[in-house]
């Protein structure tokens, strides 16, 4: 799919957009690529022109939504297939995603591509081959690469949440020159994907599902053992949990991932919000 590259708009920055234009101002400054950069933007009463292409100024924007351009209109980021699945603004730049209304990263405390970058350190990407196997928007994937990974492969099985990578101007793209050719991403199931894979071709495993209540063949010890069996001895695997309310849930799932991992042939240990595992 190709990559989007018109300007990416919420509702308080409409709102500064409309603003400036009626104190009177000829440009506004800011970032209309979630962060990723800033630039002038020519205001004038009845458009604004943004990197030699002129848009209207928008209406009726949804709050909590990123919108793009679609040739006609400033619409939402979002689709609907079984579930509506939609990109969501952070205070921290980088976007997460929703599934239901339910976050698929963490975002309260902390930027979702810094809180990737803290666990992908864990694992030690430099120089070695990297598994993705719930590659989402991508970040696991962006941080391997900036961590010098000699190979990324990646796989997402949502064709929603590969679209919305398209928009996102952080997650990674496998054709951009800084990618090196070292990302390779394809829409797949990661249970069958790999166990296509070979035997211990990878030194490093990221492993971020959705909850258990939504893909638990995700956290199944046939999927686990798979994870062992393309993981050359000594290689690293994260795999994220989160942290639900064991009195609440009545399960203490990281614990139960570690039971299930260390069966598959695994040392470990629980590490920020998730466990940390070393193929024995």
């Amino acid at each position: 799919m190709a990559r989007y590259a018109g300007p990416l708009i919420t509702r308080p920055l409409a709102d500064a957009l409309r603003a400036a234009r009626d104190a009177g101002d000829e440009s506004w400054r800011g970032s209309l690529d979630l962060g990723r950069s800033e630039d002038d933007v020519a205001l004038a009463p009845d458009a604004w022109s943004w990197r030699g292409v002129r848009y209207p100024y928008p209406e009726r924007l949804k709050d909590r939504t990123i919108h793009y351009w679609d040739g006609e209109a400033f619409v939402p980021a979002s689709r609907y297939a079984g579930a509506l699945i939609k990109l969501v603004p952070t205070g921290w730049g980088p976007p997460t995603f929703e599934i239901d209304g339910i976050k698929m990263l963490p975002t309260a405390k902390t930027s979702p591509l810094e809180d990737a970058r803290r666990k992908v350190a864990l694992v030690e990407p430099r120089g070695r081959a990297v598994l993705d196997t719930c590659g989402g928007l991508g970040y696991f994937a962006a941080c391997c690469l900036e961590a010098g990974a000699a190979h990324v492969r990646s796989f997402e099985k949502n064709d929603t949440v590969l679209w919305l990578r398209t928009l996102n101007p952080w997650s990674p793209d496998p054709e951009a020159p800084e990618s090196g050719g070292r990302l390779h991403l394809a829409q797949a199931d990661a249970t069958r994907a790999v166990a296509g894979l070979p035997d211990a071709s990878f030194d490093v495993a990221l492993h971020d599902p959705p909850r258990f209540g939504i893909a638990g063949e995700l956290y199944a010890q046939a999927f686990y053992d798979q994870l062992a069996r393309v993981l050359r001895r000594g290689g690293r695997l994260f795999h994220y949990t989160g942290a639900p309310n064991a009195l609440t849930s009545g399960r203490d799932v990281p614990r139960e991932v570690a039971r299930r991992l260390d069966k598959a042939g695994f040392r470990t240990q629980l590490a920020l919000d998730g466990v940390l595992a070393v193929r024995r």
